[in-house]
């Protein structure tokens, strides 16, 4: 019998994975204004930077003022008796990525400078496929994981959650369709090595129901799909792109599955250069709008708000569209240390 409907979990991750391939820097008043606006619209999490290398990823090279701006902006709100900016709701989860223990450090040092937890969880990231691994962040599967288990053991002393990201779930571009097998090999060395939630992210935008649901069921026989499931130890989230325009049909799969947590990008920001065609760029992340809609439309609460999240796509387009007009199109070199999921 299919799970009954409830609360669904949503993650916005605009402010760095959808701004992150964008070709003119954003100023980091404007990105802190979308995570102003995501705010105000409910959502239970922002991923809002990563810290990496700036000349691997220049556009989010502000991690650490970014941060510090976003204290700020939070302990203006509370001062006013306030906890989510412009709402009296609490604050989302703020998270990051953290690739290494550099990364890891540049997160604890922006929760010093604000004197609390203003980074909730960090992320960690690698892939089901060999050849995606390596040229994406330069490491074979098993090398990441390595990599991986200093920075989780310290999160975790420092009291921060850790998701596991797993890129090419579905399909990996260099290397075509990706076994289930495959991603459930790596979602158990993450299990492993202590996370707390395992992202799986069709990088590509190649799935479809049919390959979901093939996914899903090969992968809930190691990690249940609901958090309140039995033997649940961790929670899954699945990180969709709209490439081919079927990612709300895979969302109303997973939701029939159990899978009870989505990964969103308001304006549909985003999309991996590898998936690119000749003449243009990908269609990036699913909207979280749409994924909003196909969620509730399935009978699912989001405890989220329509109207403000569609403000904040509004400044997401505007933000995405002044970028694009002073800078040339991204290209689809490889990217170093950072997930195209």
């Amino acid at each position: 019998m299919p799970p009954m409907p409830g609360r669904v979990r949503l993650t916005d991750v605009s402010p760095r994975d959808g701004l992150q391939n964008e070709p003119a820097t954003i100023p980091t008043a404007e990105k802190l204004r979308l995570i102003e606006l995501l705010c105000r619209a409910g959502l239970d999490e922002i991923e809002v930077t990563s810290f990496v290398s700036p000349k691997a990823v220049p556009q989010l090279a502000d991690a650490a003022d970014l941060c510090d701006g976003l204290a700020a902006l939070l302990q203006g709100q509370r001062g006013r008796g306030e906890g989510n900016p412009g709402t009296r709701a609490p604050a989302p989860v703020f998270s990051a990525l953290t690739p290494n223990l550099t990364g890891l450090g540049g997160a604890l040092e922006a929760n010093t400078r604000a004197q609390g937890r203003l980074i909730g969880r960090v992320g960690v990231f690698t892939a089901a496929s060999e050849e995606f691994c390596r040229r994406n962040i330069n490491a074979t599967i098993a090398e990441s994981l390595l990599r991986f288990a200093p920075v989780i053991e310290r999160a975790h002393a420092e009291g921060l959650g850790v998701r596991g990201y797993i890129s090419c779930v579905i399909a990996c571009p260099f290397q075509g369709p990706v076994a289930p097998g495959e991603v459930v090999r790596v979602a158990e060395g993450l299990l492993g090595l202590g996370v707390d939630e395992l992202d799986l992210g069709d990088t590509i935008g190649a799935a479809t129901p049919e390959s979901t649901e093939r996914l899903l069921t090969a992968y809930a026989r190691v990690v249940p799909l609901a958090d309140d499931a039995p033997g649940a130890r961790v929670r899954t989230t699945l990180h969709l792109h709209d490439t081919r325009g079927r990612a709300a049909d895979c969302v109303r799969t997973a939701l029939g599955m159990g899978v009870r947590s989505f990964d969103g990008s308001v304006a549909g920001l985003g999309g991996c250069p590898y998936a690119s065609r000749p003449g243009g760029r990908a269609p990036g992340n699913i909207a979280t709008e749409l994924l909003m809609r196909t969620v509730e439309e399935a009978g699912y609460s989001v405890g989220a708000d329509a109207g403000r999240l569609a403000l904040a796509g509004e400044f997401a387009r505007a933000l995405a569209r002044r970028a694009r007009a002073d800078g040339a199109e991204p290209g689809t070199s490889r990217v170093v240390a950072e997930p195209h999921r």
